[in-house]
């Protein structure tokens, strides 16, 4: 009994007007795996963007803390110069290491920073670089779908005409 009603639904998809056969063919964009290697590419340096942009403001964070440490160094140093205590040439040897040591680790910090600005200018250079070559390919592919779907209009347009034509010799006929 499924067989029958089986056989009696294929049979009505076959004599049925309301499916008609799709005519032409179905767009394919030649470049496609191009595309999404280009849209990876592009997602790729969002991240790598992304991770830079984290490691400057954490350098931020570290070149902040260095100019805090260097000021409470100065202070002190000033203090205990200031004092009315009086002392050793060796302290104040140490204390001006310890100046000395406080102000290259803010250097330090600060080339990190600039290190930092750098990568972050090349990142989002990379990205935009790859953004563009992802959008090319992007209104290409939609140029070429807006060619297909034309001429699958015109050759829609042409078999219509045919037909009508067809029709019209035979009642006129």
């Amino acid at each position: 009994m499924l067989s029958c009603s089986v056989c009696s639904l294929a049979q009505e998809r076959e004599t049925s007007s309301d499916n008609p056969a799709v005519t032409g063919t179905s767009f394919r964009f030649r470049l496609e795996r191009v595309r999404v290697v280009r849209e990876r590419k592009e997602k790729l340096a969002q991240l790598d963007l992304a991770h830079a942009m984290s490691r400057r403001s954490s350098t931020v964070a570290e070149l902040r803390t260095a100019d805090a440490d260097l000021e409470h160094a100065r202070a002190e140093q000033r203090s205990a110069v200031a004092s009315a205590s009086a002392l050793s040439g060796d302290d104040l040897i140490a204390r001006q290491a310890f100046l000395e040591r406080v102000e290259a680790q803010r250097r330090i910090r600060a080339h990190e920073l600039e290190q930092r600005e750098a990568e972050v200018a090349e990142r989002d250079a990379a990205l935009a670089s790859a953004a563009s070559e992802h959008e090319m390919l992007n209104r290409l592919r939609e140029r070429y779908r807006g060619e297909h779907d034309r001429e699958a209009a015109r050759v829609e347009r042409n078999t219509l005409d045919e037909i009508a034509v067809t029709r019209f010799g035979r009642s006129s006929a």
